[in-house]
């Protein structure tokens, strides 16, 4: 299992990103990922900077996979104000 934790709250560099794809490609298909972002897909090619690249993980991502979209309020944000 493969999990990948804020996927994209800090954007990767060139070889970091190669490097993801590559265990990512390594997982596909044999291994299971699970990744949390606040991003949408369409917000991706800042993570991973390059168009084609960040096409080849999305595509072996949502292949064979459930997505679950979460609306609302952050847990965090909702935490914090309980605590005030």
């Amino acid at each position: 299992l493969l999990i990948l934790d804020e996927l994209g709250y800090i954007p990767l560099h060139k070889a970091g990103a190669e490097l993801l794809f590559q265990v990512i490609s390594l997982c596909y298909e044999g291994k299971s990922i699970i990744i949390t972002t606040n991003l949408s897909f369409s917000q991706w090619n800042h993570v991973f900077v390059d168009q084609i690249l960040t096409e080849a993980v999305i595509d072996r991502l949502i292949h064979h996979s459930q997505l679950l979209i979460f609306n609302g309020e952050s847990f965090r944000y909702k935490e914090s104000l309980l605590k005030n």
